[in-house]
């Protein structure tokens, strides 16, 4: 059976892609800070028979990052790893000249530091795998300019930017990093309050948009979640 690890597996697109995946049959190692949502969507995908283990923790800790690796080698190795988990550093977002340079450190921690973390963690195991995956969870900020959004998007730029170098340096894997457009989550709403939220996709509507790399397995590289659901 396929195992996958999701970061940031509480809420959101982490949800979601938990429920996608184990809809078809994945076994799942997921991530959360916050110990009881990530509990309540761990005893959703009981509908689902597969086995799913759920530790909460923060994935800037390395002891956390490796209780994850080995949890779904008890499971029976890492065929996907899903680093969603993140963080926008402040909330509402500011312009530069009015950004914390420690909640920017914090983001870079969460953003970039931790998923570097948790690949070097999990990269034996997924060399193994028939199959094994990468998917970085990306944003437009990392290539576009939009006002207050630098700061997060600086992290997302180097997040692209450790996937395409991990991409040359280990061929013998997929590593797709993939901007999933914008979505109806608690971090969209925390980064601009004022935005009208109400014709935003939920994160259940892009999801099964990501699981096509899975079905496909496109060559590395930077996908969109619009684009992808376009080419359809």
């Amino acid at each position: 059976m396929a195992v996958a690890i999701i970061t940031g597996a509480s809420r959101g697109l982490g949800r979601a892609l938990a429920g996608a995946l184990a809809a078809r049959g994945w076994d799942l190692v997921l991530d959360g800070r916050d110990a009881g949502r990530l509990k309540e969507a761990a005893d959703a995908l009981s509908v689902h028979g597969t086995r799913v283990s759920a530790l909460a923790g923060d994935v800037t800790d390395a002891r956390h990052r490796a209780e994850l690796v080995a949890a779904a080698w008890r499971l029976g190795g890492v065929d996907l790893l899903v680093n969603n988990a993140g963080i926008l550093g402040v909330e509402p977002l500011v312009p530069l000249e009015e950004h914390p340079l420690e909640a920017f450190r914090a983001a870079l921690e969460t953003n970039v530091v931790a998923p570097l973390g948790l690949v070097q963690e999990a990269l034996p195991l997924l060399r193994q795998a028939a199959a094994g995956a990468v998917l970085n969870v990306s944003s437009d900020a990392a290539v576009e300019a939009y006002r207050t959004w630098g700061g997060y998007g600086a992290t997302k730029a180097a997040l692209d930017q450790l996937s395409a170098v991990l991409a040359v340096e280990e061929p013998g894997l997929r590593v797709w990093w993939v901007d999933p457009g914008g979505m109806r989550t608690d971090m969209l709403a925390a980064a601009e309050p004022d935005e009208d939220l109400s014709g935003t996709p939920e994160p259940e509507d892009v999801a099964p948009v990501l699981l096509r790399l899975m079905d496909e397995r496109p060559p590395s590289g930077r996908y969109s979640a619009p684009a992808l659901l376009g080419s359809r």
